[in-house]
């Protein structure tokens, strides 16, 4: 018989804030199979155009983020977005997007699986010229 996971409770307050870059930071709460972020973006901080296999959910909860979605200068029509508090972006699997903060925002994301990069620090997406 296969012992239950344990219960597990955290308050954001007592997470430990990541430094992504300069204009970015986050905390993570990660379970067996979902990954929760706070992500902190000052106005005009971008997330690089990148994707992952991992399933996101983006809701906003104070502030906007203009999302790019799809491949620059690709034969797909690339779609632009503004993504504002109250409002949620669901990215399925393996699509580009990049996002720039346009104010100060405080993001929600739910990844499924895990972000794996995001918690062995080879997220270097973030880092690229």
């Amino acid at each position: 018989m296969t012992k239950p996971a344990a219960v597990k409770f955290h308050r954001w307050d007592d997470m430990p804030k990541q430094r992504v870059t300069d204009q970015i930071d986050r905390k993570i709460i990660v379970g067996e199979r979902m990954m929760l972020a706070h992500v902190y973006l000052k106005k005009g901080s971008i997330v690089p155009r990148h994707s992952h296999d991992n399933e996101q959910l983006t809701y906003i909860l104070e502030g906007a983020l203009k999302f790019s979605i799809g491949a620059e200068g690709s034969a797909e029509a690339q779609e632009e977005l503004i993504v504002r508090a109250g409002e949620v972006l669901v990215i399925p699997s393996n699509v580009l997007h990049q996002a720039v903060a346009l104010e100060d925002t405080l993001d929600v994301d739910v990844f499924c699986p895990p972000r794996q990069d995001w918690l062995d620090g080879t997220d270097d997406y973030f880092h690229r010229k």
